[in-house]
């Protein structure tokens, strides 16, 4: 099981790349559940910010989105029962009190992007850990498309979204981008939440 390289990647450094996380069948039934969520429309233009002010603003992001919800389709129910062990793991091992992992299929038509941001919002930290799996099995370099994380240093590193791939970092450490994609991009992004501070504190 490739969760103990995830938990010390992960207090070593703050963020894992995994590759051939799941089976490759595992991982083209979810391409497939993906894809035909696309055609049927049932994926809709992503926003930025939340409640109120959340908007859809193309020149920020250009994704697609739908939520996972328990009782969907099977693969989906069995990719978030292996994300709740891994949640699991990560509260035994790193003490984070991670109570939930929510997460959505994301899909970037060509010429889509999301410019650098952060994961977490400055009013909330419930957001604790973020992890993305990559749906995308004949992935090529001119493709683009790429993860590219910023790190404190100021140094950076591009990470092509190959089937499989999955990248685990704490939310609110790395600044990230997803490059202008030459081709249909797929992937599961999500997110381990714990209370907020605020309610922790009481």
């Amino acid at each position: 099981m490739q969760f103990s390289t995830i938990i010390d990647d992960l207090a070593t450094q703050g963020w894992s790349l995994q590759s051939s996380f799941l089976s490759n069948a595992v991982t083209h039934k979810l391409a497939d559940e993906c894809r035909r969520r696309e055609a049927e429309g049932a994926l809709a233009p992503a926003g930025v910010g939340r409640g109120e002010a959340q908007a859809v603003r193309e020149g920020i992001r250009g994704d697609q989105i739908q939520w996972l919800e328990l009782g969907q389709s099977e693969v989906c129910d069995l990719y978030l029962n292996f994300m709740d062990e891994l949640r699991r793991a990560l509260n035994r091992e790193l003490f984070l009190g991670l109570e939930e992992f929510e997460c959505h299929f994301a899909f970037y038509p060509p010429g889509a992007f999301y410019q650098t941001h952060l994961d977490r919002f400055r009013d909330d930290d419930s957001r604790c850990v973020t992890a993305v799996l990559y749906l995308n099995p004949d992935w090529q370099p001119e493709h683009a498309g790429e993860l590219r994380m910023h790190f404190p240093d100021g140094s950076q590193r591009d990470i092509a979204p190959l089937a499989g791939n999955l990248v685990v970092f704490m939310s609110g450490d790395f600044p990230h981008e997803v490059r202008p994609t030459q081709a249909e991009r797929l992937s599961l992004t999500g997110w381990f939440r714990r209370r907020p501070e605020d309610v922790l504190g009481l």
